[in-house]
């Protein structure tokens, strides 16, 4: 019986993302995917006072996310390919209805491709954390460091700026952590390991987040905090 009801409301889902784009040729990058969401949310009740994830594929395509916190209150709400800007454009809409504890935060890579420099990509996470700040003031903070990844290898410098950016603004912010997760990705020889990523030499595989894990889990709030 739950098969049934799951299958009838992914169905409803779909319908719902059907409508929305017969009049979403004109809205911005992203809208059907935050439709989907909010169709979703209205078909299944989200917890209250998550950790919320948020950000870009890295996030969203979390390898056993629900087993590798599954003594957490968790609640992935990632956007496969958005931007910082993205992530920001949405704030009403992927974070503030959520009332969440904490916020995990992976984005950033993928303006490394059409951002002329890593001070710009830092200038676009300083704009959506201020955003986020407005909102909500004290709720800690966890920033994922842009990663290395072999298919974006000619970006790497652009990444590396952008981490050092932000990891020097956020010691200077309360209820904030940086968590480096490009340098613990290398191997002992400081080069990047394609073992760690599927065949696109961009999204991670199961080991890659075993690494990813091992470094957040020590920062996630418990759920009686």
């Amino acid at each position: 019986m739950l098969k049934v009801f799951k299958t009838a409301a992914l169905g409803s889902a779909f319908l719902l993302l059907f409508n929305f784009n017969s009049f979403s040729q004109d809205k911005p990058a992203f809208w059907n995917d935050i439709q989907t969401i909010k169709a979703y949310d209205q078909i299944y009740a989200p917890p209250k006072n998550p950790i919320l994830f948020i950000g870009s594929s890295s996030i969203r395509l979390w390898v056993d996310f629900n087993k590798a916190f599954k003594d957490y209150t968790v609640l992935n709400r990632g956007i496969g390919g958005a931007v910082t800007a993205d992530v920001d454009r949405y704030l009403e809409d992927i974070v503030f209805p959520y009332h969440p504890k904490q916020l995990v935060i992976y984005v950033g890579e993928n303006d490394l491709i059409q951002a002329p420099d890593g001070d710009a990509v830092f200038q676009d996470f300083k704009k959506m954390y201020t955003d986020i700040r407005a909102r909500l003031p004290v709720i800690p903070i966890v920033y994922l460091a842009i990663k290395a990844s072999p298919s974006r290898a000619k970006y790497l410098e652009k990444g590396k700026r952008a981490n050092l950016l932000v990891q020097q603004f956020l010691k200077g912010e309360q209820n904030t952590t940086f968590i480096d997760v490009y340098q613990p990705m290398l191997d002992s020889k400081g080069d990047m390991q394609p073992k760690l990523f599927k065949e696109d030499m961009l999204h991670m595989n199961a080991t890659g987040y075993q690494i990813w894990n091992k470094l957040l889990i020590p920062n996630l709030l418990k759920s009686k905090e």
